[in-house]
């Protein structure tokens, strides 16, 4: 089966091709980062504009690239939240509409499903069931996986999540966008001397709160950041504090299940501080971490062609109905 992913949550227009039996056939992606990056963020209504004009081209380079036709496409799969709206119409109408003329099935995927999914394109995937942490610009989840579709949430972000924290510091630093990448850059050159807190972890359970060490960066750099230097320590306090409370939680999701398998998806997952408190944790508690590669950590369309694959086999889609939800919980998502 020749499955047809589409990405276009936010910023990022993905397409790939995926085959349930020789894997990822090919993936594109084009980035919206140079023109968001002259307004400091992410413009909702210019990044649906960009999906309008990238993704057709996408596809069919897609095709092109991979020297298939429509007639050879069994399947598609889309992004259907969480995200921006507009955005995600670009991707859902496109989806339906080609799944409709092509005459082939057509199925909704969840936009953090794919991202728990992507280290399956590795090759050496995780078995079920894991713990994942899913970090990323709006989501920080911890989630208990006992197949596809059979998730349980152990804890999540309260307030800012793990990479909305990493924008809004770097933004303070005035280090523009994208912000988590820079601040990232800029802690490799700066010393953790400033104490930052590690945020609800002196009391019982799993949730995350990232909204304070934002703010502790902002009282840090008004009362003595004088110089670059000054700002690097800061970034690189903050980025310690983040990733210690990232392996402390999962450190407790891991004894709490029982389980010794730890995935790790999400672009902010790219992070190498992160990654590697992580790995660090991981070893200490005798279990084994898995991360997608790097190009798969952020938005791309493999992740949604392979979830949206899955659930295709099971005989799962949709009628012809366009789908978008800015908000879905993963605990709405039926079992494979």
């Amino acid at each position: 089966m020749y499955v047809l992913g589409i990405e276009t949550s936010c910023d990022e227009t993905g397409v790939a091709v995926y085959h349930d039996q020789k894997g990822l056939v090919i993936h594109l992606l084009y980035s919206q980062v140079e023109m968001h990056s002259d307004y400091g963020g992410v413009v909702p209504e210019l990044a649906s504009r960009d999906h309008i004009r990238k993704l057709v081209p996408l596809i069919k380079q897609s095709l092109r690239e991979s020297r298939l036709e429509s007639k050879d496409i069994n399947g598609i799969a889309y992004t259907a939240g969480p995200g921006l709206m507009g955005a995600l119409l670009v991707g859902a109408a496109t989806a339906r509409s080609l799944a409709w003329a092509w005459q082939i099935p057509a199925v909704a995927v969840h936009h953090m499903e794919g991202h728990l999914l992507a280290p399956m394109l590795e090759q050496d995937p995780p078995d079920f069931p894991f713990v994942a942490l899913l970090i990323s610009g709006g989501h920080t989840l911890l989630v208990w996986v006992q197949g596809i579709g059979r998730y349980e949430v152990l804890g999540e972000s309260l307030d800012d999540a793990a990479g909305e924290a990493f924008d809004k510091t770097a933004k303070m630093l005035g280090l523009g966008y994208p912000g988590g990448p820079r601040l990232a850059a800029l802690a490799e050159e700066g010393r953790p001397k400033i104490q930052f807190p590690r945020p609800m972890t002196d009391r019982p359970g799993l949730d995350f709160s990232f909204s304070g060490l934002k703010t502790h960066a902002l009282n840090a750099f008004h009362a003595g950041a004088k110089c670059e230097q000054d700002k690097a320590d800061i970034a690189a306090a903050f980025q310690e504090a983040v990733a210690d409370t990232l392996a402390i939680k999962c450190r407790r999701a891991l004894q709490q299940t029982g389980l010794n398998r730890l995935v790790v998806a999400g672009g902010v997952s790219a992070n190498r501080a992160i990654r590697g408190a992580l790995a660090v944790m991981a070893e200490k508690e005798k279990a084994r971490i898995y991360f997608p590669r790097t190009e798969f950590c952020t938005d791309n369309g493999a992740m949604i062609a392979y979830a949206g694959c899955q659930r295709l086999l099971a005989g799962q889609h949709q009628g012809l109905d366009i789908l978008a939800r800015p908000r879905w919980p993963m605990s709405d998502l039926a079992p494979v």
